[in-house]
This record gives C-alpha cells, sequence and structure tokens, in this order.
C-alpha cells in the first residue's frame, strides 16, 4: 500500500470518476485502475462499484474515507515537520449561514491579512453536516449553532448563547399564539431540514399538538429575511442575523409566552496529538472575537 494509492483513492471519491481523477492527477486511466486493484487487493475487498453506470463507493470504501483522510493529513504533517511553526498551506473551514454572515467575515479578513499564505477554503453546510465533515477530515474547523454538545472525539468550545427569535412583517401580528395560530394561510418560513433551530421549534408545534404546518422551504436567510418581510409568515432565526432589520423597522420580534430551548454557537476541532499553526491560529482568533463581543454586549447593558 502506497501514499499515492489512497491519493488517487480519495480523488476519485471528490471527483465522482476515474476520468476526472486521472485528469485532475495527470495519470492515464489504467495508472488510476491500478492503484485502486492495488489497494483492493491489500485490503481485501471491493473499495467501488457501478450502479446503473454510476460510480458508487462500497461499504469497505465508505468505511476506508476517514481512515484515509487520516493518514494523508498524518503525512501531510511529515511533509511539513520542518517548518511546523510557519503558517501556511490549506485551512478548510465548514460554518453555517447564520454564524458566516454575522460573526465570521471580521475574523476572516483578520485572518486572510495576517496570514497571507494559508489559502482559506469556508464551506456553508447544516450543523450536523459540517460535524461529519469534521469527523471524516474533509474540513479541519467546524463551526455549529446546536444545543448543547458532548463529543469525545473533537475539542469542543462553546462560544456562546444564540438568542433565537420569532419573527414576523412589520404590520404581522405582534404575538406568537400556539392555540390561535393560523396552519392553513400562515407559512414557516425557513431553511433547510437538519437546521438547528429549525428542528428546535418544530419540535415544540408538535409539543403543543401541531403537526401539520405550511413550511417555505429557501435557500438563504437572506432569501427567508425578504419573504418574511413580505407579509406571508413568519421565521425562526437568531437574533444576530435579523439584528439590523428588527432595529430599522422591517421585521419585528414576535412575542412568545414559552422559553425556547437554549441554542449556542461552537467551535469544534478534530482531537489530534498536533494542533497545525493555520488551525491554532484560526481558533485563537475566533475565542478572542466571541470574547471581545461578549465584553461589548455586557458593556453595553450597563
Amino acid at each position: 500500500m502506497e501514499i499515492r494509492h489512497l491519493i488517487t483513492f480519495q480523488t476519485i471519491v471528490e471527483a465522482g470518476s476515474y476520468t476526472r481523477a486521472a485528469l485532475k492527477l495527470g495519470y492515464t486511466q489504467s495508472t488510476i485502475t491500478s492503484h485502486i486493484q492495488a489497494l483492493e487487493h491489500e485490503i481485501g475487498g471491493e473499495l467501488f462499484s457501478y450502479v446503473k453506470r454510476k460510480l458508487k463507493l462500497t461499504h469497505l470504501g465508505r468505511e476506508l474515507i476517514p481512515l484515509a483522510e487520516d493518514l494523508l493529513s498524518t503525512h501531510d504533517q511529515i511533509k511539513n515537520m520542518r517548518s511546523s511553526q510557519e503558517v501556511k498551506g490549506v485551512l478548510r473551514v465548514a460554518a453555517p449561514e447564520s454564524l458566516t454572515i454575522s460573526r465570521l467575515s471580521p475574523i476572516i479578513r483578520e485572518y486572510s491579512l495576517k496570514y497571507p499564505d494559508v489559502k482559506l477554503i469556508l464551506t456553508n453546510g447544516t450543523c450536523g453536516q459540517n460535524q461529519v465533515d469534521l469527523i471524516s477530515g474533509r474540513v479541519d474547523v467546524a463551526l455549529m449553532v446546536y444545543p448543547e454538545l458532548k463529543l469525545e472525539k473533537c475539542t469542543h468550545y462553546v462560544l456562546s448563547e444564540e438568542k433565537i427569535v420569532l419573527v414576523s412583517s412589520n404590520d404581522g401580528p405582534d404575538h406568537f399564539d400556539e392555540n390561535k395560530i393560523d396552519t392553513t394561510n400562515q407559512f414557516f418560513i425557513t431553511n433547510e431540514e437538519g437546521c438547528s433551530y429549525r428542528t428546535m421549534f418544530e419540535k415544540h408545534l408538535i409539543k403543543h399538538g401541531i403537526h401539520h404546518f405550511q413550511t417555505m422551504e429557501l435557500w438563504s436567510i437572506e432569501a427567508i429575511k425578504q419573504t418574511v418581510m413580505s407579509g406571508i409568515g413568519f421565521s425562526v432565526l437568531p437574533y444576530i442575523t435579523v439584528k439590523e432589520e428588527v432595529e430599522n423597522g422591517k421585521l419585528k420580534i414576535l412575542g412568545h409566552s414559552e422559553t425556547l430551548d437554549p441554542i449556542y454557537s461552537h467551535l469544534l476541532v478534530k482531537k489530534k496529538k498536533w494542533m497545525t499553526p493555520s488551525v491554532a491560529v484560526f481558533v485563537e482568533l475566533v475565542l478572542n472575537s466571541f470574547s471581545e463581543n461578549a465584553y461589548l454586549n455586557t458593556k453595553s447593558l450597563k
């Protein structure tokens, strides 16, 4: 088993085919095939199969992904041991859209200015997907907006509590009442399934016997806000994402008789014996930024 065989396997998984992997790596397709055959011989089973002419991972292939990613990550660390104190390379960060638009922009700007030799790749996904990507090794750092977490495989930092609010258009009702809600004409305007605060609110509705609700799924928080402003429904969002619109009178926070379950912003890093400098300084910047914001918010309340 050679490192290049694992690189080939990982590239096929990312590219989706032998042909695209060969183009990306600069190999012939026969070389790609021989690499996979060598891996399969060493492991003792097939890594890929074709289902209706589409390349699919086998169960063995899926099991190999996190192991290969860990091994290749370790290989990169060994190669870079001489320059282990230099902040360079690639940093892959996964974050939900809510934190990206409300918290991360100044952090990313400062990071990019301080460490121009690092290529920062930011992806947006649901909090659950971000955690999966971290554990599997596809990203180096994951941020989440989620209830309390207990994780064994990650170094975990609770950054702050995120106030979750119900919002409607400025000419909408002042109060949200589960017993009087119009489930046929009022849309619950939200993002995709898997979003933590959407899940939390849907559980809240079910607890009150509301099992069917008109739901409109939109692709971004900005689209959700604009649609709510039009007056056809309400949404449930972190306050930090609607703060400007509420203060400008474009959206209104709905009063609510019950306290919703608390949600927190989290920073996760996979547990390793050695943290790369690019990850370490990013974590430090995030922790410092949230700490400063908490101090400023406390000061403004005095």
